[in-house]
């Protein structure tokens, strides 16, 4: 009996979550955040561009730093339909105060000419739905027409980088 019970929980949990989750692609909108300076900022070239969106725990920001080094050297993504550009998911690092996380991107980008955003409120994630993000890496896609049509947390299996360049050669 109590097994019964145990796997009609099991099983409700998993229709539940699945109920939850949405199917991509699906719409989102333009969300306001933080630029660098802790002023709010738009997503850039949201609905002009596709976007390319590295949403980042800082406590994990070197999570898929391979993947991400990778990305720059073999410009598999690069193209002058997709912008791509990071937002930290400030909210989920408590002990990295704000002002020193955008205090220290402000530094990196300096050098590397990046656009990064600061989420302090999981403004981003609540809005586009995307569950827990706290200690992952999140990679997103968004068309230009608004949808988020690709997404993956975590530490990124090499299925989910193929799924990744699959994806980004129908928007370049």
């Amino acid at each position: 009996m109590k097994m019964k019970v145990i796997v009609m929980l099991a099983a409700f949990a998993l229709t539940a979550s699945a109920a939850s989750a949405q199917e991509l692609p699906r719409k989102v909108q333009n969300v306001e955040v933080l630029d660098l300076d802790g002023k709010p900022a738009k997503l850039p070239h949201f609905g002009e561009k596709n976007l390319m969106i590295f949403y980042v725990d800082p406590d994990r920001h070197k999570q898929n730093e391979d993947f991400t080094i990778e990305l720059e050297k073999n410009g598999r993504a690069a193209s002058e339909n997709i912008y791509g550009f990071g937002v930290m998911n400030l909210k989920d690092a408590p002990m990295v105060p704000n002002g020193m996380a955008r205090s220290m991107a402000k530094k990196r980008t300096a050098s590397n000419g990046a656009t990064v955003l600061a989420d302090q409120d999981r403004i981003l994630s609540t809005a586009w739905k995307l569950g827990d993000c706290n200690n992952q890496f999140v990679l997103m896609i968004v068309s230009k027409e608004g949808e988020l049509v690709f997404l993956r947390k975590g530490i990124l299996s090499d299925a989910d980088k193929e799924a990744f360049y699959e994806t980004i050669e129908q928007y370049k």
